[in-house]
């Protein structure tokens, strides 16, 4: 461990005060003393301001041969109010990341993705991430970017402590729809593990993007703690007097879902069959793993013409039910236009939404100088063991290196070669993350002890090992969400099947992972990974209905850019259908 230690200190870029490398910098004291000397040796002050006129370039070529662009990028400028100005660091000099980046030019809103008019020093990772990964290759449509930005001004003008707000929550608290509303909302329940929490807010977002509702989000435990506002000039966080506060008894069973109102017939999914002031003014929508054949209507079109006229939709999921909102005839065009590549809707989304909270960013900035920074290539490995039991330690790690040496994401070690390589090809760090450290041990021990074939410096760093999950436990929820961001920072990519906490990162970094299959009866796989036909995250419990049939069909075989996804033959997701 010792040795790997003393390799990644090596690897620290200077501190941005500094204006030498370490070591140097004890013999570069105040202005005074640097010059008192020089000026003595000249012997009078013209001498002295004409000979430090002529070193002026040199001593400025100098200081910035010495400037880390990075560090800089981090800390900024100081302004006059002692403030951070990192405005001017987002937009100068070169960005780092993954090797070749340096020749991209910085985009700190990402193509028009992210809107301006924050405090920037209260969500530092909004316009900093750019320092840290590669350029997207994927660019938001215009459309996308008009729909963002409509639905910004929809934020402000119907956000909580509005007017708008305000009179909604009185016809709320009434009981009963009796006019059409100016704004309508979507709230969504915060409920499940952190990478569920995302996927499925990202998917209650685009819905409210389809249907022109304000979103709205239950803070909680932890959200506010994880993540910043996305919306300029006012707050997605739901109000703490909202009337609705027992969200702990919404469930499937709960006499408020739309599919147990259904079912008694206290609410008809015919578009006209609800009589003048018979539809309540909120329904809540069971979208969970666990909902029922009638919650499953909510992707009919009928059905959705009912939701139109309810002004309050209170949403618990805990999937990402994206792919199956492209099956409903209504949206299907509006979602073209919106994504034209179908496979980037989280790429897009995510990176909208999900900008980590100033102590999130320190974890993520922290591990990212001491151990990533000036890796040549990064490899990322996500191990997520659902079943301990038909998942043997020794098979999990067989099939991790299997797949890693076999693709060529790892080089393999030698074991007869002297134990110093005679030359250093490069530099790799692999990253971990596993609730375990077993793995993590495994890999770091047999690049410790054996020389690389390829002449390769292998390092590998875990940040965490936290033993079980936490579910909304606060700083365990920050180090989930901080590393589910490093691991979107790597060039290549191996998740766990089923893991929507490799699914957040895949799409965040806009990878295609290579996903490790789930062991079967005690045996690793064969083959032991496949590559992901897209970086979308996995729906796995789609409905299997034909609305207008009302008969069970495959919906994995109905639109081309719709299929079955690699890691849950059942699931559905996005694919781009030229890269099938």
């Amino acid at each position: 461990m010792e040795m790997d230690t003393k390799r990644i200190r090596r690897q620290r870029p200077p501190p941005a005060s500094s204006t030498a490398p370490e070591g140097e910098g004890a013999h570069l004291a105040g202005p005074d003393e640097r010059f008192g000397n020089l000026g003595a040796g000249f012997g009078s002050p013209t001498a002295f301001l004409v000979a430090f006129l002529m070193l002026l370039p040199l001593l400025v070529l100098v200081s910035s041969s010495y400037r880390n662009p990075a560090t800089d990028g981090l800390c900024g400028a100081l302004r006059g109010d002692g403030r951070e100005d990192l405005s001017a660091s987002a937009e100068q000099g070169p960005r780092v990341g993954s090797s070749g980046s340096s020749n991209n030019t910085r985009d700190r809103f990402l193509g028009g993705l992210l809107a301006a008019g924050f405090d920037e020093g209260s969500c530092l990772s909004r316009y900093q991430s750019v320092l840290y990964r590669k350029k997207s290759p994927h660019i938001p449509s215009p459309h996308l970017l008009e729909r963002l930005r409509g639905h910004e001004s929809l934020q402000k003008k119907c956000g909580p402590n509005t007017e708008s707000y305000n009179n909604a929550i009185k016809w709320l608290k009434s009981g009963r729809r009796t006019e059409i509303m100016e704004c309508n909302y979507v709230v969504w329940l915060s409920y499940s593990g952190l990478g569920n929490r995302m996927l499925s807010l990202a998917s209650a977002f685009l819905y409210a993007l389809l249907t022109n509702r304000l979103l709205l989000i239950d803070r909680g435990a932890d959200m506010a703690d994880l993540f910043c506002e996305p919306f300029p000039e006012t707050s997605w966080l739901l109000p703490l007097d909202f009337p609705i506060n027992q969200f702990s008894s919404f469930n499937k069973k709960a006499p408020q879902s739309y599919g147990n109102m259904l079912k008694r017939k206290a609410i008809s999914d015919i578009p006209d069959g609800n009589a003048n002031g018979s539809l309540p003014a909120y329904v809540y929508l069971h979208l969970g793993h666990d909902y029922g054949d009638f919650d499953k209507l909510f992707f009919c079109e009928d059905d959705q013409q009912v939701f139109r006229k309810i002004p309050w939709l209170l949403l618990r999921s805990n999937v990402y039910f994206v792919p199956s909102l492209f099956l409903i005839p209504t949206y299907e065009e509006e979602l073209g236009r919106l994504f034209p590549q179908r496979e980037t809707v989280f790429h897009h989304l995510g990176r909208y939404l999900f900008h980590p909270t100033n102590s999130v960013w320190g974890l993520i900035t922290r591990s990212y100088w001491s151990y990533l920074a000036k890796a040549e290539e990064r490899t990322g490995i996500q191990v997520r063991v659902f079943d301990v039991r038909n998942s043997p330690v020794q098979h999990v790690l067989d099939q991790i290196l299997a797949c890693s040496l076999k693709e060529k994401l790892l080089p393999d070690v030698s074991l007869h070669d002297p134990l110093v390589s005679s030359t250093v090809a490069g530099s790799k760090v692999v990253f971990v993350t596993s609730l375990d450290s077993v793995y993590f041990e495994k890999i770091r021990s047999m690049y410790w002890e054996h020389p690389t074939t390829t002449g390769e410096i292998v390092s590998v760093y875990q940040p965490s090992h936290e033993g079980y999950q936490q579910t909304e436990k606060q700083m365990h929820e920050m180090k989930a969400w901080a590393e589910m961001y490093l691991l979107s920072l790597t060039d290549a990519l191996v998740t766990s099947a089923w893991s929507t906490f490799g699914y957040v990162a895949q799409g965040l970094g806009g990878l295609k992972p290579w996903i490790l299959f789930r062991p079967e009866n005690g045996t690793m796989p064969r083959p032991p990974c496949r590559r992901a036909l897209s970086m979308e995250p996995c729906f796995h419990t789609p409905p299997y209905y034909d609305c207008k049939a009302k008969a069970v069909i495959d919906t994995g075989v109905v639109i081309p850019h719709v299929r079955h996804c690699e890691d849950v033959s059942w699931g559905l997701k996005l694919v781009d259908p030229v890269e099938q």
